[in-house]
Protein backbone atom coordinates (compact mmCIF):
# COMPACT_ATOMS: atom_id res chain seq x y z
CA UNK A 1 0.00 0.00 0.00
CA UNK A 2 0.99 3.36 -0.34
CA UNK A 3 3.48 5.10 2.04
CA UNK A 4 2.28 8.60 3.25
CA UNK A 5 4.04 11.58 4.66
CA UNK A 6 1.09 13.43 6.98
CA UNK A 7 2.06 17.59 7.13
CA UNK A 8 -0.01 19.31 9.40
CA UNK A 9 0.73 21.93 12.31
CA UNK A 10 -1.90 20.69 13.96
CA UNK A 11 -0.79 17.23 16.19
CA UNK A 12 -4.74 16.25 16.50
CA UNK A 13 -5.19 16.69 13.10
CA UNK A 14 -1.87 14.36 12.16
CA UNK A 15 -2.92 11.71 14.51
CA UNK A 16 -6.68 11.55 13.31
CA UNK A 17 -5.58 11.30 9.78
CA UNK A 18 -2.91 8.93 10.50
CA UNK A 19 -5.27 6.93 12.25
CA UNK A 20 -7.64 6.75 9.23
CA UNK A 21 -5.17 6.07 6.99
CA UNK A 22 -3.55 3.33 9.13
CA UNK A 23 -6.47 1.83 9.31
CA UNK A 24 -6.82 1.73 5.43
CA UNK A 25 -3.89 0.25 4.95
CA UNK A 26 -1.43 3.24 4.29
CA UNK A 27 1.70 3.49 5.77
CA UNK A 28 2.64 6.29 7.41
CA UNK A 29 6.32 7.18 6.78
CA UNK A 30 6.68 10.42 8.60
CA UNK A 31 4.74 13.34 10.18
CA UNK A 32 5.69 17.11 9.78
CA UNK A 33 4.20 19.97 11.74
CA UNK A 34 5.18 22.95 9.21
CA UNK A 35 6.03 23.19 5.25
CA UNK A 36 9.53 23.73 5.91
CA UNK A 37 9.91 20.13 7.74
CA UNK A 38 7.74 18.58 5.59
CA UNK A 39 9.59 19.41 2.85
CA UNK A 40 13.10 18.41 4.38
CA UNK A 41 11.12 14.84 4.80
CA UNK A 42 9.56 14.90 1.58
CA UNK A 43 13.42 14.78 0.25
CA UNK A 44 14.03 11.91 3.33
CA UNK A 45 11.42 9.89 2.77
CA UNK A 46 10.21 9.79 -0.25
CA UNK A 47 6.76 8.71 0.10
CA UNK A 48 4.42 8.03 -2.54
CA UNK A 49 1.70 10.59 -1.54
CA UNK A 50 2.07 13.56 1.26
CA UNK A 51 -1.18 14.93 2.63
CA UNK A 52 -0.51 18.48 2.94
CA UNK A 53 -2.24 21.29 5.32
CA UNK A 54 -2.18 25.17 4.04
CA UNK A 55 -1.81 27.38 6.99
CA UNK A 56 0.90 26.41 9.09
CA UNK A 57 4.12 28.96 10.45
CA UNK A 58 7.41 28.83 9.12
CA UNK A 59 6.09 27.88 5.63
CA UNK A 60 2.94 27.17 4.86
CA UNK A 61 1.50 24.30 2.46
CA UNK A 62 1.27 26.47 -0.54
CA UNK A 63 4.89 27.17 -1.04
CA UNK A 64 5.49 23.40 0.64
CA UNK A 65 3.57 22.10 -2.69
CA UNK A 66 5.64 23.86 -4.74
CA UNK A 67 9.33 23.11 -3.63
CA UNK A 68 8.26 19.32 -3.52
CA UNK A 69 6.68 20.07 -7.29
CA UNK A 70 10.57 21.47 -7.76
CA UNK A 71 12.02 17.87 -6.43
CA UNK A 72 9.40 15.88 -8.06
CA UNK A 73 7.11 16.96 -10.73
CA UNK A 74 5.17 13.51 -10.26
CA UNK A 75 4.87 14.05 -6.69
CA UNK A 76 1.10 13.37 -5.63
CA UNK A 77 0.73 15.95 -2.66
CA UNK A 78 -3.25 16.63 -1.81
CA UNK A 79 -4.26 19.56 -0.21
CA UNK A 80 -5.97 19.26 3.38
CA UNK A 81 -7.33 22.40 4.96
CA UNK A 82 -10.18 24.20 6.50
CA UNK A 83 -9.68 27.15 3.68
CA UNK A 84 -11.81 26.24 0.86
CA UNK A 85 -11.35 28.97 -0.49
CA UNK A 86 -11.96 28.90 -4.50
CA UNK A 87 -8.88 31.06 -5.32
CA UNK A 88 -6.81 28.75 -2.74
CA UNK A 89 -7.73 25.30 -4.46
CA UNK A 90 -6.85 26.46 -7.38
CA UNK A 91 -3.65 28.19 -6.54
CA UNK A 92 -2.93 24.55 -5.19
CA UNK A 93 -3.97 22.94 -8.13
CA UNK A 94 -2.13 25.00 -10.67
CA UNK A 95 0.91 24.40 -8.42
CA UNK A 96 0.84 20.95 -8.74
CA UNK A 97 -1.81 19.29 -6.05
CA UNK A 98 -4.04 16.26 -7.21
CA UNK A 99 -6.46 16.96 -4.84
CA UNK A 100 -8.26 18.85 -2.09
CA UNK A 101 -9.54 17.97 0.80
CA UNK A 102 -11.63 20.06 3.25
CA UNK A 103 -11.36 20.46 6.57
CA UNK A 104 -13.47 18.58 8.85
CA UNK A 105 -13.87 15.44 6.60
CA UNK A 106 -15.06 12.02 7.59
CA UNK A 107 -13.13 8.85 6.89
CA UNK A 108 -14.51 7.66 3.94
CA UNK A 109 -13.49 11.33 1.83
CA UNK A 110 -9.47 10.88 2.48
CA UNK A 111 -9.54 7.12 2.47
CA UNK A 112 -11.21 7.79 -1.38
CA UNK A 113 -9.20 11.08 -2.23
CA UNK A 114 -6.06 9.06 -1.72
CA UNK A 115 -7.44 5.64 -4.02
CA UNK A 116 -7.61 7.70 -6.52
CA UNK A 117 -3.81 8.50 -6.63
CA UNK A 118 -3.62 5.06 -7.01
Amino acid sequence: MARVLIVDDAAFMRISIKSMLTKNGYEIVGEAENGLVGVEKFKELKPDIVTMDITMPEMNGLDALREIMKIDPTAKVIMVSAMGQEAMVRDAIISGAKGFIVKPFKEEGIVSALKKLG
